[in-house]
């Protein structure tokens, strides 16, 4: 650090370092709550999606829907919208006010967690932001993460609207896009507050360091062919594992036209290339931790262990799923458990690569030399 001149004496760098450390500490907590909240949206809305409850609320009300239903006649009114949709005409008709009402609060309980997100992340944004907390290096990526929580609100809707006027359900291409968009947004928050976190290990190899990018890429692809399955229910062409229809690669994955359409509207090709996905990241952290433990770098290494054994028991959770025909609690388990597994990568990945460099900086006025900076790095 270069000299303090004596006009700037009451500038203490120690004292500054502690203060980025607390700032720091103070924002991690924030976004540690909003990932919990995030990971709270997730399963809720896999259970809102098995529990065919997503097209109950036929209206796109950001502020005023808020409030649910609070008397008979508007309960009677919200289940008259949804007596107009094919979901209802077409499946559920005859259904009872009861009945609906349980189809209701589990995506009324969907949609608030979602505000209850964006709240929270906003809130603490501008809050942080005002008080001077947040460093420059991390305000861009904050802002980011909340403008893409507001296009997420807006996927949601375009999600919802697929399923109210032609089809009896949603979309499989938006709601594996609404998935994988939340997954998105955990794992940029992760990775900011990794990147704010004290790092027990210096930064890796940059092979390493893409390695576990990969991993992480990997992990969002395989999350999009599942929310693929969720929207096809695709888990329920074939409960057999480790074979499809008593067959390593089963027929009819190329009965429609053209071809590329059997990986997106095809239960059974769906289904399987869920399950080559599967093999295929199983595959690559085995390599991952046999890479870190080869280069030396102990600590990494373990952590990349730690994330086998998690693919590891996401795989059984699967098969089990797979096995038991996709029954709530399992298929929960499932989906919950991506998510600790998608969180824990992008830790790693972000691990790698070391904390984000300390900001502790003063310009002072050098004798007859202009300005010169003072930083601790």
């Amino acid at each position: 650090m270069a000299a303090i001149p004596a006009s700037f004496s009451d500038f203490d760098p120690v004292a500054a370092t502690r203060r980025e450390d607390r700032n720091r500490r103070q924002i991690r907590v924030w976004l540690y709550l909003v990932l919990l909240l995030i990971f709270a949206l997730v399963l809720v809305g896999g259970a809102t999606r098995l529990t065919d409850s997503g097209l109950s609320i036929t209206e796109w009300k950001p502020i005023h829907g808020v409030v649910p239903p609070m008397n008979s006649a508007e309960w009677r009114e919200e289940f008259e919208k949804y007596k107009q949709i094919p979901e209802y005409t077409q499946i559920n008709a005859g259904m009872t006010l009861s009945e609906f009402k349980t189809i209701f609060w589990w995506e009324w309980a969907h949609r608030l967690l979602a505000r209850g997100v964006g709240f929270v992340f906003a809130v603490g944004l501008i809050g942080f932001w005002a008080l001077g907390k947040i460093e420059r290096r991390v305000l861009p990526r904050l802002i980011g993460i909340l403008l893409l929580g507001g296009l997420q609100g807006a996927i949601g809707w375009w999600m919802v609207a697929s399923g109210l006027t032609e089809r009896t359900d949603v979309s499989q291409y938006r709601l594996a896009i609404h998935l994988t968009t939340a997954c998105l947004i955990f794992t940029a928050t992760m990775a900011v507050a990794r990147g704010l976190a004290p790092h027990s290990g210096g930064p890796s190899t940059r092979g390493f360091q893409i390695g576990a990018g990969l991993i992480v890429l990997l992990l969002l692809i395989q999350i999009f062919i599942g929310g693929l399955v969720a929207g096809l229910d695709a888990g329920l062409a074939y409960n057999t594992w480790p074979r499809m229809d008593g067959a390593w690669i089963p027929s009819g994955l190329d009965t429609l036209e053209p071809a590329w359409r059997n990986l997106f509207e095809n239960p059974k090709a769906v289904q399987f290339v869920h399950r080559i996905g599967a093999y295929v990241v199983a595959g690559a952290v085995i390599w991952h931790a046999i890479a870190g433990f080869a280069g030396g770098n102990t600590t990494h290494a373990r952590r990349a262990a730690i994330l086998v054994l998690l693919v590891a028991a996401q795989m059984v959770i699967g098969i089990l799923t797979l096995l038991w025909a996709v029954p709530l609690h399992a298929a929960l388990t499932h989906q919950g458990l991506a998510i600790v597994v998608l969180g824990w990568a992008t830790a790693h990945w972000r691990g790698t690569k070391g904390a984000y460099p300390p900001q502790t900086r003063v310009e002072v006025q050098s004798y007859g030399n202009g300005w010169a900076t003072a930083q601790g790095v």
